[in-house]
């Protein structure tokens, strides 16, 4: 698509797949929460999209795209509990590290901003149904 002006579809789209992209990785996280492994390494770690800003010249507007998923966050709390049958050798087990807390506040924030891309593609849309009735 090199040299083609981007329309307001197309970066209203390219942000809500984004979104929908840390919309999954925050499910993820809220999914495993509470889950339990016998080591730091098996644990699970809070996952978060790198989000990439790109401009289009010929359109003047910027995209964003996922670049990459990474994990982040703190380390699995080591929790002593020799009667878990994921237990290391000294007994200890490790908890998965997701603040629940902050993974709903990004699965807000998330739903909003898609949602504000639903409005802008409405409302592009209303202004070119409401111009092409102006033809007639």
């Amino acid at each position: 698509m090199a040299g083609t002006p981007l329309s307001v579809f197309q970066v209203s789209g390219r942000a809500m797949s984004a979104q929908l992209i840390r919309m999954n990785t925050t499910a993820s996280n809220l999914a495993n929460a509470g889950g339990v492994a016998g080591s730091a390494e098996a644990a699970y770690k809070t996952l978060k999209p790198i989000f990439r800003t790109s401009f289009d010249a010929a359109s003047g507007m910027s995209t964003v795209d996922v670049q990459q998923i990474v994990t982040a966050g703190e380390a699995p709390t080591k929790r002593y509990d020799p009667a878990n049958p994921l237990a290391d050798k000294d007994g200890n087990v490790f908890d998965a590290a997701v603040d629940e807390t902050r993974e709903l506040v990004d699965m807000m924030e998330t739903a909003r901003t898609y949602q504000n891309n639903v409005e802008v593609m409405q409302t592009a849309k209303s202004l070119i149904i409401d111009t092409l009735k102006l033809g007639r």
